[in-house]
């Protein structure tokens, strides 16, 4: 954990450069449409066109840009074949698929605790209309 939002964390503390490292990261891998896309590719090469619609609602401007970030941060490899109109074909490089354990692990996860986060949100929302008023009076 990073210094300064270490209350209630197990583990080491990391230097102010590794917290920019780690959150630069996890911004990265850890956005909406990223996940995504990993996900779909750890399942096997997908072209452009396949890729778009199997990934919900992402516009082909944002997959474009999800793909080019993933590629520079080296998590996703690009092929073009050479023919007309050109074959693209994009799947996940070996360094990429590193990412899928704790990506499926987060996921299944997210699915584990759902009804529970549910409820909380619930809990929290009836309260605050007397949060609100008591903060009135």
């Amino acid at each position: 954990m990073c210094p300064g939002n270490n209350k209630g964390t197990i583990g080491q503390l990391h230097s102010n450069d590794e917290c920019v490292s780690i959150n630069e990261v996890l911004t990265r891998v850890g956005d909406k449409w990223s996940l995504q896309v990993i996900s779909r590719l750890g399942e096997g090469t997908l072209r452009f066109t396949e890729l778009k619609r199997s990934v919900d609602g992402i516009s082909q401007r944002m997959l474009t840009l999800t793909l080019r970030q993933l590629e520079r941060d080296g998590l996703v490899e690009r092929t073009v074949y050479p023919s007309v109109p050109p074959k693209v074909e994009y799947t996940l490089s070996d360094f990429g698929r590193t990412i899928l354990i704790p990506v499926t692990a987060l996921a299944n996860w997210a699915l584990t605790y759902r009804l529970d986060i549910q409820a909380a949100r619930e809990a929290f929302d009836t309260r605050q209309p007397e949060a609100s008023a008591a903060n009135k009076s």
